[in-house]
C-alpha cells in the first residue's frame, strides 16, 4: 500500500514537473513585460525594436528585419527606439536616427547608415564625418542640423530614455510586441517568435468590424 502511494505521488510530481517544463518551454523564446505597457491603438499591433546604429548585431539583423517589415499587414505598426547604454557615441547615433526619422528619411537611409558605420568605418557619431556623409546622400545638412537641435528631437530622445527604463532593456536588438512580450536576439529565429506573438495578439484582439453602411433611402412617393 505504502509503495503504491509512493509511486502515485512520484507520478503526480513528475507530471507537475513535466507541465512546468512545458510551460517554461512555451515562453523560453520571449519574456513577459512586467508591468505590461500600452500597445497599438484601434486594433493595431505595435512592434518596437530597441537598437543602435553602433551595434554590430543590429547591423546584421537589419536586412532580415527589413524583409520581415515588408511582409507585415497594415495592422502591424513598427517603431524603432535608439539605445545608448550611456555611451556618448551611441547617444550621437541615436540622435542621428531620431533626426532622420523626423525628416522622413530613416527608412530610406537605415541600411546605408549601418553600412557606413560597420563596413566603411565612417564615424557618423562625429559631426564633420556625419555631415560629409549626409551631403553625399543628398540630405540637406542645414535642415538636418536644425532638426537635430530642435525641441521635438530633444523630447524624442528623452522619451526613448524613458522607454528603455520602463522596458528594462539590457541588450540590443530587442523587440517588444504590443507592450507585452520581449524578444531578444538578432537572427531570423527571433522574428519567427515575433510573428507568432503578433498572430496571438491579432487572434486575442481582432480589429473591430467596419460599421455597416446605412441603407439608401427610398425616394418619397409623390
Amino acid at each position: 500500500m505504502l509503495g503504491s502511494r509512493f509511486l502515485k505521488s512520484a507520478a503526480v510530481a513528475l507530471l507537475f514537473l513535466a507541465g512546468s517544463f512545458a510551460a517554461s518551454a512555451q515562453t523560453s523564446d520571449y519574456q513577459l513585460v512586467k508591468p505590461p505597457q500600452p500597445g497599438g491603438q484601434n486594433g493595431q499591433i505595435e512592434v518596437i525594436e530597441f537598437f543602435s546604429y553602433g551595434c554590430p548585431h543590429c547591423a546584421e539583423f537589419d536586412p532580415h528585419l527589413a524583409k520581415w517589415r515588408a511582409e507585415q499587414p497594415k495592422d502591424v505598426v513598427f517603431k524603432r527606439v535608439p539605445v545608448s547604454f550611456g555611451r556618448p557615441e551611441w547617444d550621437s547615433l541615436g540622435r542621428l536616427y531620431l533626426t532622420l526619422n523626423a525628416m522622413g528619411l530613416s527608412d530610406k537611409l537605415d541600411a546605408a547608415v549601418f553600412r557606413a558605420i560597420h563596413s566603411d568605418r565612417i564615424q557618423l557619431d562625429q559631426e564633420k564625418a556625419r555631415n560629409e556623409w549626409l551631403t553625399k546622400q543628398g540630405v540637406d545638412v542645414r535642415k538636418f542640423d536644425d532638426t537635430l537641435r530642435s525641441f521635438s528631437v530633444n523630447a524624442l530622445a528623452k522619451r526613448a530614455d524613458q522607454q528603455i527604463e520602463v522596458y528594462k532593456i539590457m541588450a540590443v536588438p530587442s523587440m517588444v510586441v504590443n507592450g507585452k512580450y520581449m524578444v531578444e536576439g538578432g537572427d531570423p529565429r527571433s522574428l519567427v517568435t515575433v510573428s507568432k506573438l503578433v498572430a496571438q495578439e491579432r487572434a486575442a484582439h481582432p480589429a473591430a468590424a467596419p460599421a455597416a453602411e446605412p441603407a439608401p433611402k427610398k425616394p418619397a412617393k409623390k
